[in-house]
């Protein structure tokens, strides 16, 4: 699985923190910055995993930012992505199985202690359950290609 991986300056140490880990776990990743912890704009770095995202190029993202909200904002924004920000394992694991998330966005200054590496792993572990879920996915992807399309006619 090839998977982007992005942070602004608030989420660095966590970045190379799960560079590493993803890397021995077997994953392709891709790491498309910051590489400094001088302050930098979060739109700037979402942009490049979820461009990424929408065609094709990775299978999944991850995006960290002081809360994970900024970065979800901005990667939604993106054709084919579904986004969300996730704290805690309950959060992890429905956002995979109920929402098929192709990228998980992680808060660089709220989950403290709790490993981050074991929350990472289990998103990319956890299959999307189909089912009743795939209608709503579906959904999801229509409501897009609706606002896509009255865009146009603007």
């Amino acid at each position: 699985m090839k998977v982007g991986i992005a942070s602004d300056h608030r989420g660095i140490h966590i970045k190379a923190r799960l560079c590493q880990c993803l890397t021995n776990e077997g994953f392709q990743v891709v790491d498309e910055g910051t590489d400094t912890a001088d302050a930098v704009d979060y739109p700037d770095y979402a942009k490049k995993v979820a461009r990424k995202i929408a065609a094709g190029e990775l299978d999944r993202g991850i995006l960290i930012c002081g809360t994970g909200i900024g970065m979800s904002i901005v990667a939604n924004k993106f054709p084919g992505v579904r986004a969300a920000p996730c704290y805690d394992e309950v959060m992890v694991e429905m956002s995979r199985r109920h929402n098929d998330i192709n990228v998980l966005c992680l808060p660089g200054d709220l989950i403290g202690e709790r490993s981050i590496d074991e929350l990472v792993l289990m998103w990319l572990r956890t299959e999307f359950e189909s089912g009743r879920h795939t209608t709503r996915v579906d959904k999801i992807t229509a409501v897009e290609l609706e606002v896509a399309t009255s865009q146009q006619s603007i």
